[in-house]
Order: structure tokens, then sequence, then C-alpha cells
């Protein structure tokens, strides 16, 4: 499958390698100068270009993989549907649920794929976990945790800021690694009804933070550090035992049950390489017609309940972006 490429910062160089092992051919790449887009082509393949309206004209492929800074989602998304291309978008789908909803809405009305690349959905050992959760009784609390200190948070405290801690950029903790613990809590448990994000705020952004979850009878804890780092710990207890794993809520790593009478269960199916099932899935979804566009409509469901709720914590913590 043919797949042009909005782009060219770090997260298409670490995907990209991969593509063509998981069937997928990059037949351009568009880029904000034509030296960063034949930096990726040299690597990758494809045509270079700086215009993507150019692109979009050009291009033979009928899926682009949209991967510019956040704030751009909106626009480059809409411009691609338009255009009459399915697209997979890196997280977050948008700034906000108001945008995610305008371009999931512009995807229905001309019958197009729109996947939002967040990995935690689509890694099989996730789906395990679903599996599982049963078996712990009745759900009391869950703690997610993806705090990870910036290799640019040394930069924004010399008074620097790019773009992940830009709120003119729609950044901040609760939108990059703070989306991996909010798409875990509602991928299992669905929308909450009460949401609430305290938030560290530095020069108008979040560095760290951490969101509560009101699931009514049980609640979720959900917190995110771009300024810190902690040990990588999920944990879901329940009255008859509880669900715990060792590695950021992105990766979904092994899956430990552990019950109230001692018995114990690890299961691990994931690939290696972790954006891998995704991309399968999309793939797959693609090839399948009216039966995967209904499945990805699932996906996007998710994605848009996760735009929901990251929307109303950012709000409860007073954090505004442009977008908004």
């Amino acid at each position: 499958m043919k797949v042009a490429v909005v782009g060219t910062g770090m997260i298409v160089r670490m995907v990209g390698p991969h593509l063509a092992s998981w069937g997928w051919e990059v037949s351009d790449v568009a880029g904000t100068s034509l030296q960063k887009a034949q930096a990726v082509t040299q690597e990758l393949g494809g045509e270079p270009h700086v215009d993507l309206g150019r692109m979009l004209a050009l291009t033979c492929a009928e899926v682009v993989y949209v991967a510019t800074p956040n704030h751009l989602h909106h626009e480059h998304v809409l411009r691609c549907l338009r255009a009459g291309k399915s697209v997979i978008v890196e997280k977050p789908l948008a700034s906000n649920a108001r945008e995610a909803e305008d371009l999931a809405r512009e995807a229905r009305e001309r019958g197009l794929f729109l996947w939002e690349a967040t990995t935690v959905y689509h890694q099989p050992n996730f789906k395990a976990l679903r599996e599982l959760l049963p078996r712990i009784g009745s759900v009391r609390l869950a703690l997610l945790n993806y705090s990870q200190y910036s290799s640019r948070y040394d930069a924004f405290r010399r008074g620097e800021v790019l773009p992940v801690f830009d709120p003119k950029k729609s950044g901040g903790a609760l939108m990059d690694l703070g989306l991996y613990c909010l798409a875990f809590a509602v991928g299992l448990f669905g929308e909450p009804s009460g949401v609430r994000y305290e938030a560290n705020v530095q020069r108008g952004i979040d560095t760290s933070g951490v969101a509560l979850l009101d699931y009514g009878d049980f609640k979720a804890v959900c917190a995110c550090a771009k300024d810190s780092a902690a040990p990588l710990v999920q944990t879901i207890q329940g009255d008859d035992g509880y669900l715990s794993l060792r590695t950021p809520p992105s990766q979904v790593g092994p899956v430990t049950l552990c019950l109230n009478d001692g018995r114990e269960e690890t299961v691990d199916r994931n690939p290696q390489i972790q954006w891998e099932s995704e991309f399968l899935e999309f793939a797959e979804d693609y090839a399948a017609g009216n039966a995967g566009l209904s499945r990805s409509r699932e996906a996007l469901e998710l994605s848009l309940a996760v735009s929901r709720v990251q929307t109303r914590a950012r709000q409860s913590a007073g954090i505004v972006f442009p977008a908004d």
C-alpha cells in the first residue's frame, strides 16, 4: 500500500524505517523545507515536497500519514480529507474535542478512513488486558503513570520554548504523555462522568500533572510528567486481585494478573516494534473496504472520547490553546 507522509520530525524517523516491512510504500514526503523532505526521502524513498497542496494533487497514494506538530493536525488532516485521501494522524487527533469531531464528521461524510495513531488500543497486550479485567472482580482503583524527563525540558528551563512546551502549538504533558494514560483508561472503562486535572503550570503550559477520572464506583488516576521521571508502573486494582504492567502505557508491555488467593499469570502477545500492530490493523481495515471502514469507525469513536476527556481535563486546569 502506498502512503504519503506529511512531516519530517522524530516520529517519522522512528516509524518510517519499519513501514516497508509492514507492507507500506512511501510515495511522497512533505516537509517545511525541501532539504528536510529530501533527507527523509533519501531514507524512506518517495518524492520530496514543500507544498502540501501540490503533493496532494500529484501523489498516487490513497492514504496520508500526518505527523506534524499538534496545532497543525486539524488543518493538515482536513486538507487531506478534502483531497479525497484517507488519513493516519499521529496523536493527538486534534488540539481539542471540537476540532476532533470536525475531522471525524468530514471523514464520515466522504466515506474515508481516519485513524489516530495511538498505540494503546492496537496492542495485543491491551486486548489481553480487556480479557483479564473481569477476573480481578469489581475495579476499585486504576493508577496510570507516564513520567519521562523530556530531552527538551532543559531548553525550557533556560527560557527556550520548543513546540512540546508551547501552548500556542497545543503542547504540554497532558497532550503528549498524558494522552496515553487517558487512552488506557477510556479504552478499558469508557468515558468517565467526572474529570479534573491538577497541573504544574509554568509559563502557561503544564509540564506535569495528575488527572482524576471519576467512574462512580471507582477512580482512575492518570499522572504524566515531562519535567521529572519515575518508575513506569500501571496498576488496575480490583476486590479479587490486580493487574500490573511495568512499561509505559503507550507500550502496554507484559500484563501480570495477581489474584487474592495467590495465583499469578503473565501474558505477553506484543510484537517487538510497538507501532507494528496499529499499522498492520490500518492496512487490514483499508483492504477490507466497507467492513474495515466500520471497524475503523469504532476506533475513531474511542479517539473522540479520549479527546473529549483530554479537553475537559485541560480546561479544568485553566490551560488555553489558540484553537479553543
